[in-house]
């Protein structure tokens, strides 16, 4: 019998350090403020501090305070390592391999307890975790609709096109997008995110589920404000 398929999303982001795991935190925030049972995970994560007297890594520890229900560390990110770096060579640097099996049985179990599962990829949308599969493979077996974080900079417009086409080549849906402002001097920023919005409409039917400036203190309340309430009700089947 084959697993029941999946509620919630895959966020993948248009490079790293564009704010996925704020975006993730805060979709986890909005499905808790309704009532929803809800989990972050984040299967690979490279970079681990300690924390509270634990290894861990920053985003994992960011989902796991930001869903609805108790997990641990490793149930939130099962395959974490301690260099913040591409994560099949933090796993060699470690003698450790990336089993995807393994990965996906994870993220079944996590599913099975929540109404929405929130799960984060490593880098942008292809980053290799093995010799024979990518995150994009990954992203594929969950086969959840794709959030993606467009990280507003310089050369965004592009990153974003290439992404959505990588995520629709895979037979993914992109179900929407966040604009996450990483450098706050970009020249023209209304006029980057018209462009956005129109490309990603045009080519895509992918809707803009926010706009997020730079906040003072990005907190998952803070960033989910900047979310839009009608979109996010579609992209989870509420509306």
């Amino acid at each position: 019998m084959s697993a029941a398929p999946m509620r919630g999303c895959f966020v993948t982001g248009t490079d790293t350090e564009v704010g996925k795991t704020r975006v993730s935190a805060a979709l986890l925030h909005w499905l808790g403020e309704r009532g929803l049972r809800c989990a972050g995970y984040k299967p690979v994560a490279a970079g681990t501090e300690s924390i509270d007297g634990e290894a861990v890594n920053e985003d994992v520890r960011a989902l796991r305070d930001a869903g609805s229900v108790a997990l641990t560390n490793a149930e939130v990110g099962p395959c974490q390592f301690e260099a913040a770096c591409a994560p099949h060579i933090a796993a060699a640097l470690e003698g450790r391999t990336i089993e995807r099996a393994v990965l996906l049985q994870g993220a079944r179990t996590l599913a099975a307890q929540v109404d929405q599962l929130v799960v984060e990829g490593v880098g942008g949308f292809c980053v290799p975790l093995g010799p024979d599969f990518d995150s994009a493979d990954f992203a594929v077996d969950l086969g959840l609709p794709v959030v993606l974080v467009v990280g507003l900079r310089l050369g965004c417009i592009n990153h974003a096109m290439l992404s959505a086409e990588a995520i629709r080549a895979r037979g993914l849906r992109l179900a929407g997008w966040v604009a996450n402002t990483v450098d706050a001097a970009m020249l023209q920023p209304d006029e980057n995110l018209a462009t956005l919005r129109h490309e990603l409409a045009r080519r895509h039917q992918a809707p803009c589920l926010g706009v997020v400036p730079r906040l003072a203190s990005p907190e998952p309340a803070a960033v989910a404000a900047c979310l839009d309430d009608s979109a996010l009700r579609v992209l989870f089947g509420l509306a």
